[in-house]
């Protein structure tokens, strides 16, 4: 049987399984407790639980998260909560220096198996120190899984293979997803965290995205299907590792590639997306890769000038139709 649920209510109920699955399962941040979470993901969840297992953090990401990693090495399964990607910054130390190099500074002899999850993308009027796109700087990172629900289904669906590996994995909410309603079966299985999904079968040019984009990116296909355009839109779900074979068996087949990433341009996502595609498929292109990106600027706060900061639709649309000549 299908419900129709909001991405918010998608990760409550992700979180409250994974609570009453495993009773080494915790979640802890700033706020997460009594007032709910910053976008009420956790609204509730303290009265169910209570405070030992919904823990608010003092504000030091850099302290939480350590303590998290801690948990995790000492056999608990945590989830940290981290309020906006841009203060995961602060958290970065931990992250890239403990939390991703562990197993192999140990030989394989220790795992931290935590779950980091954090609010990116812009579109709510947060302004430049709580609404960028920082999952191309972690998904640089080894020994971290990086993913990225896009869907209603994949939100409720992604946390729980995410903490069942022995390794950190991070996952970016997209603040503009939160709202977002969609359909999810009571029984649904896990998702698999390590492939794309094709969002939208086409035949004349692939449209590769994630995230906050990706609502974006499918009105973009509709909107060339009138013109005849059949738009292939794939999800890459998973930003690291890449699931390459996916990408390049789209290429094969449509010829032309727009990599839609609402991270700034320069070093992003979709230059190594670029990237790979030229290594591994350069002969079955009849066109440049193209990319949508965000303006290489911090995220402005006046609504209008934050809209032309980021991919929107009409961006989409213009880049397929150059690439198709």
């Amino acid at each position: 049987m299908a419900r129709t649920i909001t991405y918010r209510e998608a990760m409550k109920e992700a979180i409250r399984e994974a609570l009453e699955r495993d009773s080494r399962v915790f979640i802890m941040g700033e706020d997460v407790a009594h007032y709910g979470g910053c976008y009420a993901v956790t609204k509730g969840l303290l009265d169910e639980f209570g405070p030992e297992r919904i823990r608010d953090t003092p504000l030091s990401e850099v302290g939480f998260t350590g303590a998290g990693i801690g948990a995790a090495l000492g056999g608990m399964r945590p989830i940290v909560e981290l309020m906006t990607v841009n203060f995961s910054l602060l958290a970065l130390d931990q992250i890239l220096n403990n939390a991703a190099t562990i197993r192999h500074m140990s030989g394989g002899a220790f795992h931290v198996p935590l779950v980091i999850r954090m609010a990116t993308g812009a579109g709510r009027q947060l302004a430049a120190q709580h609404s960028h796109s920082l999952e191309g700087l972690y998904a640089h990172i080894p020994g971290i899984r990086v993913l990225a629900p896009g869907t209603v289904e994949d939100a409720r669906t992604m946390l729980w293979p995410a903490l069942e590996d022995p390794d950190p994995v991070l996952i970016f909410e997209n603040v503009m997803l939160y709202n977002m309603q969609g359909e999810v079966a009571d029984d649904l299985p896990a998702a698999d965290i390590t492939r794309a999904a094709v969002r939208r079968p086409g035949t004349d040019i692939s449209l590769i995205t994630y995230g906050g984009s990706l609502p974006k990116t499918l009105a973009a296909a509709e909107e060339l299907s009138k013109g005849g355009i059949k738009a292939e839109v794939i999800d890459l779900r998973a930003l690291r590792p890449l699931d390459d074979e996916t990408i390049l068996a789209s290429v094969r087949k449509t010829k032309r590639a727009v990599i839609i990433d609402e991270g700034w341009r320069s070093g992003s996502l979709s230059a190594e997306i670029s990237a790979r595609i030229m290594e591994k498929g350069f002969f079955d292109l009849d066109a440049p890769v193209a990319r949508v990106c965000s303006a290489e600027i911090p995220i402005p706060y006046p609504k209008h000038l934050e809209d032309a900061a980021i991919p929107q639709v009409p961006g989409i649309i213009a880049a397929a139709r150059a690439a198709l000549g």
